[in-house]
């Protein structure tokens, strides 16, 4: 049996996040897609393992999965092969070959998540469906200093969504950037004023909309509606309730997801 990981990306404006919601729903996925590929090309039913469960409307151009499957087809031609069955707002970018203990999600030592935020002062038609747009000035400068508060080693509650099963909240980042980024074609629609404001955070790992939570409180910074202080008083509290918006899912995009080996 061989041990295959892809390296993807979508568009997850129109699935119900990454992970298949069981058997009885409708709800489109990006792993009911995948496997449904898989046995229309091999015809074996197939489970996948995904290194992050993206939630619904988030994009992707660095996930990774991994399968174990008996057919023959050659490493280089699994792309290929995939991007022929597979929806267009998915695409398949490089097929490896792994050992047979490799595990996609509880391998991965670091991830790396980006959230774009549109500062036009009219929503970019390009963007839409990848940014979120807010009108207001923001400032970077305020916004990094707070970022670097999260920095390290933490119990990250304060930025963990309802209904979440995890049972230890500390994680580690190990770096969290905000900058200013201009886009092709942003002459044309106006986005040289505003700009695009990206987000980068890398960490071992993510708590259930916590880069959302932490972008949300972050913006609030960037507003001068809070000092930067106040972001390390959200996260002494433990308290999701005093920490920001849960920035909208369009703007956020895992970006790559890292191994050892």
């Amino acid at each position: 049996m061989r041990n295959i990981q892809l390296i993807l990306g979508y568009d997850g404006t129109s699935y119900q996040g990454f992970q298949d919601q069981g058997k009885g729903t409708k709800a489109r996925t990006i792993q009911a897609e995948l496997e449904k590929a898989i046995t229309t090309l091999t015809g074996e039913k197939r489970r996948i393992i995904g290194a992050g469960r993206t939630d619904a409307g988030v994009h992707a151009v660095g996930q990774s999965v991994n399968f174990y499957i008996q057919a023959a087809i050659p490493l280089e031609r699994w792309p290929y092969a995939m991007n022929a069955v597979l929806p267009p707002d998915i695409v398949v970018y490089e097929a490896r070959e792994r050992d047979p203990d490799f595990h996609a999600r509880y391998m991965a030592i670091e991830k790396t998540y980006c959230y774009y935020v549109d500062n036009a002062s009219f929503p970019s038609i390009l963007w839409q469906r990848y940014a979120y747009h807010l009108p207001y000035p923001l400032d970077v400068a305020l916004m990094q200093q707070a970022a670097e508060i999260l920095t390290g080693d933490h119990d990250f509650t304060s930025f963990m969504g309802a209904g979440s099963s995890i049972k230890n909240p500390i994680r580690r980042i190990t770096s969290f950037t905000v900058e200013r980024e201009l886009v092709p074609g942003g002459e044309a629609e106006g986005l040289v004023t505003g700009g695009l404001v990206k987000f980068t955070v890398k960490a071992n790992g993510f708590l259930r909309h916590m880069v959302r939570n932490m972008v949300g409180t972050l913006l609030e910074v960037g507003r001068h509606r809070q000092p930067v202080a106040w972001v390390a008083e959200v996260l002494a509290t433990k308290d999701r309730r005093v920490a920001g918006i849960t920035a909208p899912a369009r703007g956020l995009w895992l970006y790559a997801v890292r191994y050892d080996r």
